[in-house]
C-alpha cells in the first residue's frame, strides 16, 4: 500500500509505501514493488508507481487494480483499474477527474499520476497486479 499524508496548502505531501507485496499461484508469482515516500503539496500531483516483476510472461490477461483506504476507515474503495489492455478510471469518488494512468505493463509498470492533491487524499494507497497464466 501507499500510504499519506496531505497537510494544508503549501505544506509538503508525505505518501509512505509499505512494498513488496507478492500474490503467488500455483505456477508463478508476482512481486509489487513502489518508493517508501512520496511528496507533493496541495495543488499539485505525485505520480504512485506501480513496478512489478514476474516469473511469467506478461499475459493479455494481465489486470492492475489501485485501491484507496482513507485515513480512520476500514473501507477501500477501487479507484483505477487496467484490464483487457485498457485503463478504466473508477467513476466514483474523489480522484475520477484528477487521476492519469501513466503506466504500460509491457514494461511491467502499473503507475497512476493524482493531480490536484487535497488534505483529503490522506490514506492508503494499493496497488493489485494479477497475471494469469
Amino acid at each position: 500500500p501507499v500510504m499519506g499524508t496531505v497537510p494544508v496548502p503549501g505544506y509538503p505531501v508525505g505518501l509512505t509505501g509499505l512494498y513488496p507485496l507478492a500474490g503467488p499461484s500455483p505456477t508463478s508469482s508476482i512481486h509489487v514493488y513502489t518508493q517508501r515516500e512520496v511528496y507533493g503539496t496541495v495543488g499539485s500531483h505525485v505520480t504512485l508507481s506501480c513496478s512489478f516483476w514476474s516469473s511469467e510472461w506478461i499475459s493479455e490477461d494481465i489486470s492492475i487494480t489501485w485501491h484507496f483506504q482513507a485515513e480512520g476507515s476500514r473501507d477501500s474503495t477501487s479507484i483505477f483499474h487496467y484490464a483487457k489492455g485498457q485503463p478504466y478510471i473508477d467513476d466514483v469518488g474523489s480522484f475520477k477527474e484528477r487521476m492519469e494512468w501513466v503506466g504500460n505493463p509491457h514494461r511491467k509498470d502499473g503507475s497512476i499520476v493524482i493531480h490536484n492533491l487535497d488534505y483529503t487524499d490522506n490514506g492508503t494507497f494499493t496497488c493489485d497486479v494479477k497475471n494469469p497464466p
